[in-house]
């Protein structure tokens, strides 16, 4: 990904999150919202960075790369089993996710440390919910 495209996609996520956090109010009393937010991101987060919608993202700390698209569903990467051409182990035409994740967290302005934090194991019970709504709803912010 070209840094422009990735330093503006950054930007994008600072704003995004800022208001809707600042929105945090309306969207618990509103219901209608979460469906709402569920096609826009399914509309949006798919195509931009094939999002298998976890509603646990988290592209900021990844460098924008999805990591559900490793075939291991690693949240912490990489597995180990990166062959020597950056390739995946299971998939050997497909570029690690993890080593696209890391080139690319390089790249980042405010979150290029991001890639060092230690994520949770993914809450499979989140699968195809608003990964917006549900870091609204889980911040103390």
């Amino acid at each position: 990904m070209q840094t422009a495209r990735l330093r503006l996609l950054e930007i994008s996520y600072e704003i995004s999150r800022s208001i809707l956090h600042r929105l945090k109010p309306v969207f618990r009393q509103n219901r209608v919202t979460s469906t709402v937010f569920i096609g826009i991101e399914t509309v949006t987060k798919k195509p931009l960075f094939n999002c298998k919608m976890c509603g646990q993202c988290i592209l900021h700390s990844t460098g924008m790369v999805c990591p559900m698209n490793c075939p291991k569903n690693l949240r912490n990467g990489p597995c180990g089993g990166v062959r020597q051409n950056g390739n995946c182990e299971i998939q050997p035409t497909m570029k690690c996710v993890w080593v696209r994740a890391w080139d690319q967290s390089k790249k980042m302005r405010n979150h290029q440390k991001d890639i060092y934090t230690i994520q949770k194991p993914l809450d499979r019970r989140l699968t195809g919910t608003s990964a917006w709504l549900n870091d609204i709803h889980s911040s103390t912010r």
